[in-house]
């Protein structure tokens, strides 16, 4: 089923013999595969890394609450759509063709927009992150101020890095990247929750202060700020195309690997945000790495897991942008002009990506606005509204009609938390931009 785009009628049938292809072609990756890609997609340190802040804007009741459910909620929402992946016969090698099967054009349009703003804004987000992490090591080497490095610098070499690992065809080729990915995910979180505890038990504990800071209009926005944050921790916008990379029998398969990707993510998660908020109370940084203080060398450590994890989930986001591409060049060339064509837009889309982050690094801003309006549609919202159309519900009316209410409300409050959100985000941006120059090295 080829989606609704723009072009000629040649270039539409060609792309659709492309996604055809790619369909009766098949998934060769495991369920052990899909964990690492799923784990790689979510559990990044760029979304866990500000949990221990969003739950000092919160407060330990609504914070812990907060997580839980969101945890909860995208998990449920991870299975449900792993079992729609095939639900009318058709296998869907992308989540706009899915959302186009089970809602038409609209549900293509939306999930081509939202996933978009998802994919780019959260590598903007996690080039800042990883910039910042690399000048940290640095830090802690150059001491001086002489001739020291940027942040805008190490912005752009982890772009130039990210640039040669863009030139690999697809997401299954990325298997052993993300393999490594999730190990330092598993190392980044056992790290930094050790410095976390160790820095904690070092601090005199009457001087941590757990109180919500500021006015009351200033608690409200930056409760709102952290929604989109923890909405931004659960963001996966990719679960169709990881599926479409696992061989037969692709759901259980599936299911397997989504459900080992979040033991990992809840056992590094909760951990992280809950010993971070404790060991530092309403003074933790948005960026969790900036508040440890010793020992230095497993600080750095910790950066260091947090740049390798990285590259691989940077490289999973880029995808949907660049299959806009591949479709209409892979319908008219091949062998050596796609490489180059290939060459041309992964290049283009770095310079932007690249040109933002180093211009506006502002790590925690970029979380919530892709949380709230790239992640909270696509995690939180459609995949309620699709199993309400497409999924199988019981058979008994009076659990039957539950499972629709409990579904509509999940589906009415995330979009109401979504909007919360962004104005909370946005609100901080602008508060940002007049506080700091354009390449500010922060």
């Amino acid at each position: 089923m080829s989606p609704a785009r723009g072009g000629t009628p040649e270039e539409e049938e060609g792309g659709a013999d492309v996604e055809k292809a790619a369909a009766e072609t098949g998934g060769r990756g495991t369920w052990r595969h899909a964990a690492f890609h799923v784990a790689t997609t979510i559990a990044t340190p760029a979304a866990y890394a500000p949990l221990p802040f969003a739950l000092a804007s919160l407060g330990w009741p609504l914070g812990v609450c907060s997580l839980v459910t969101g945890t909860l909620v995208t998990w449920c929402s991870s299975l449900v759509v792993a079992s729609l992946w095939q639900w009318n016969g058709d296998k869907h090698t992308s989540y706009k063709l899915l959302a186009k099967s089970i809602f038409g054009p609209w549900g293509y349009w939306y999930v081509s927009f939202f996933q978009q703003v998802a994919s780019i804004g959260n590598n903007i987000a996690i080039q800042i992150a990883a910039g910042s992490s690399l000048k940290a090591v640095y830090k802690h080497y150059h001491t001086t101020d002489d001739g020291a490095m940027t942040l805008q610098q190490f912005i752009i070499l982890f772009g130039a890095f990210e640039l040669l690992l863009s030139q690999l065809p697809d997401i299954h080729s990325l298997r052993w990247v993300n393999a490594a990915c999730t190990a330092s995910t598993i190392g980044f979180a056992g790290t930094a929750i050790g410095v976390t505890i160790y820095d904690g038990h070092r601090i005199d504990r009457k001087e941590v202060d757990y109180s919500l800071q500021g006015s009351a209009a200033s608690k409200i926005f930056r409760a709102f700020n952290a929604l989109g944050t923890i909405a931004f921790s659960f963001g996966d916008a990719m679960l169709p195309e990881i599926q479409s990379s696992v061989r037969e029998p692709v759901r259980m398969n599936m299911y397997k690997g989504v459900s080992t990707a979040y033991s990992i993510i809840v056992m590094s998660y909760w951990t992280l945000a809950f010993s971070g908020y404790w060991a530092f109370g309403s003074g933790v940084q948005p960026y969790i790495l900036s508040s440890l203080t010793f020992p230095r060398w497993t600080i750095v450590m910790a950066n260091l897991f947090a740049v390798i994890q990285i590259t691989g989930c940077f490289q999973i986001y880029c995808r949907p942008t660049f299959a806009q591409f591949e479709q209409r060049i892979q319908a008219k060339d091949a062998g050596y002009r796609a490489r180059m064509w290939r060459l041309v837009y992964t290049s283009a889309y770095m310079v932007v990506i690249t040109l933002i982050s180093a211009a506006m690094p502002f790590f925690g801003d970029f979380v919530s606005v892709c949380g709230a309006v790239g992640f909270t549609p696509l995690d939180f919202v459609l995949p309620a509204l699709a199993f309400l159309k497409a999924g199988k519900l019981p058979e008994n009316p009076g659990l039957r009609h539950a499972v629709k209410v409990i579904t509509s409300a999940v589906a009415v409050l995330f979009s109401i938390v979504g909007a919360l959100a962004c104005i909370g985000a946005v609100r901080a941006i602008a508060l940002d931009v007049k506080t700091y120059k354009f390449f500010h090295d922060m």
